[in-house]
């Protein structure tokens, strides 16, 4: 390799993950010093009280892993809690709604988390930087503070009454630490361009780093500090749920798509998603269409409806049901999905309401080693808790489950929540040629294949791949970005399809990948938000 490339959402924290390869560390160290400054900078999407995977690859020594460190139920949590609450489901399959948003606001909300351990994890078992010097730059950025930037102040007032679920900015508002933080004393909510600073959380980093380890939040005094808050305000999460928290490490699971093999998180990810619907549309010659158009449109919108109810149907904690993932991504299952699809059949997604939300970050890097990271991390949505004193927000996940007892998807205690993610290296050959990801809830392995399709079928390089118009359909309404053409938008109503035009140029997750070609990295932020990309020599 010429060069080495990081890209993330947020500008700070590529620079800070550059700033590590550049000074001889590894595309682990630079993840890490990444991630860390993510949950600082843009704290509502990752941060300490979140959770995520990471997908490493290491040709020099044999390594090919996925780090999971998934957000764990409360122990004390069952199958039934909830089940007369439920007020509805989202659209796009990412969450329930339940009565008083107690699974989307506040303790109740919150799973156990699980990134600190991972990034330990990370560190230890690939990394080669000291544990404080990749968290150094995340206690500056929290102490010093940074920039507010268009994509955080755009989250943070988005209205999601209409979804059902509560607004960010009501979260922002919950605890004393997100009142001061957030808004000025008078009460207005902090604006694009002025400074934020977070002097509690960049003590609690700085505890964390110089604690050498993630014991102090698992087992140490910031574990009791937070099962002392969450007893005081009724949360589950207690001492036991942080020192028995465990995370694993397994294998990829693989496709393959044209000739490219493809490596992505197995479940509770969603990798299996994403390589089913590759499968079904390798079944078709989407280089002979016009990328956009009706034809194209209305094939992408079958296929992910066919993926969209197999991952409803099956998906969950592998440790605690059966699913069939062999079947799910085999060429034969995807033949006869395709096969449906040219017969003219409709699929139908079975769901309750017509509501949306999702909220994560992602990391794409690789060294000049050909170290290959791609790691996707979030609150899954934050839940608006924050300990006094400790100055990060909790993760809001247990949303995600279904309150429904009996399905694959089910609350259980200890159980790891199901994740979108989909961290994903594509391979030419046996080298690395992609190596992407997106935030952005359901959305993600639709757009993630999207991704990978661009660069393979329509011969586009990153930088367009990732810029170029897409569509979603996780649910029986097409979801398509304001570059879709209007002529296509109702050549598609007229063929008896609902259709939903974002008002967002670019919409629906948020590619961050890196494509390879003779020996060199080039990287693409996805413009929908403020992130960036940067080659180190």
């Amino acid at each position: 390799m010429s060069n080495a490339t990081i890209v993330a959402p947020q500008p700070e924290a590529a620079e800070a993950g550059a700033v590590v390869l550049e000074r001889g560390g590894n595309a682990v160290d630079a993840a890490l010093a990444c991630a860390f400054v993510q949950g600082v900078v843009d704290p509502q999407m990752a941060g300490i009280g979140g959770f995520g995977s990471m997908h490493v690859y290491m040709p020099r020594r044999g390594v090919h892993d996925i780090l999971e460190f998934y957000a764990r139920a409360p122990l004390a949590a069952t199958p039934d809690m909830w089940a007369d609450k439920v007020v509805g489901e989202s659209r796009d399959g990412f969450g329930f709604i339940l009565e008083g948003n107690i699974s989307d606001i506040g303790y109740l909300a919150v799973c156990t988390p699980g990134s600190l351990k991972g990034y330990e994890t990370a560190l230890r078992d690939y990394g080669t930087f000291d544990w404080m010097d990749v968290i150094a730059p995340a206690v500056d950025y929290a102490r010093n503070g940074f920039m507010i930037r268009n994509h955080m102040h755009w989250y943070w007032t988005k209205d999601q009454t209409a979804d059902g679920f509560a607004n960010t900015i009501d979260k922002l508002a919950f605890s004393p630490t997100g009142r001061r933080v957030y808004f000025h004393p008078d009460g207005r909510l902090r604006g694009v361009g002025e400074i934020l600073r977070n002097p509690d959380m960049g003590d609690t980093l700085e505890r964390i780093g110089r604690s050498g380890g993630s014991d102090i939040f698992y087992l140490g005094e910031i574990a009791e500090q937070i099962a002392d808050d969450f007893a005081a305000h009724g949360g589950l999460i207690g001492r036991d749920d942080l020192a028995r928290y465990e995370l694993s490490k397994t294998k990829p699971i693989w496709g393959e798509y044209r000739g490219h093999r493809i490596a992505t998180s197995p479940p509770p990810g969603s990798g299996f998603s994403m390589l089913e619907l590759l499968h079904i549309l390798e079944n078709f010659d989407l280089g002979s269409m016009q990328h956009g158009s009706t034809e194209h449109v209305m094939l992408l919108f079958e296929a992910m409806k066919r993926m969209t109810i197999d991952k409803d149907a099956h998906m969950g904690d592998p440790h605690y049901v059966d699913v069939p993932v062999a079947d799910l991504i085999s060429k034969e299952r995807a033949a006869r999905h395709a096969a449906s699809i040219r017969a003219g059949e409709r699929a139908c997604v079975d769901r309750m309401t017509d509501r949306s939300q999702r909220d994560t970050t992602h990391i794409s890097v690789i060294d000049k080693d050909g170290n290959a990271v791609a790691m996707t991390h979030t609150l899954g949505s934050p839940s608006g808790a924050i300990t006094d004193g400790l100055g990060f927000m909790y993760n809001g996940t247990m949303s995600r489950f279904s309150p429904f007892p009996g399905r694959p998807g089910s609350i259980a205690p200890g159980k790891r929540r199901p994740s979108s993610a989909a961290p994903t290296i594509v391979f030419r050959g046996d080298d690395p040629y992609i190596v992407i990801g997106a935030p952005g809830g359901s959305y993600i392995a639709p757009t993630v294949a999207q991704g990978i399709m661009n660069m393979i079928d329509f011969g586009m390089n990153v930088t367009e791949a990732v810029a170029a118009p897409r569509i979603v359909g996780v649910s029986n309404k097409i979801d398509i970005c304001n570059r879709i053409r209007r002529s296509v938008e109702a050549d598609l109503i007229r063929s008896g399809y609902e259709v939903a035009r974002s008002p967002q140029t670019y919409a629906f997750a948020a590619l961050h990948a890196i494509q390879i070609e003779n020996g060199y990295s080039k990287g693409a932020a996805d413009p929908q938000r403020d992130g960036l990309s940067i080659s180190v020599a």
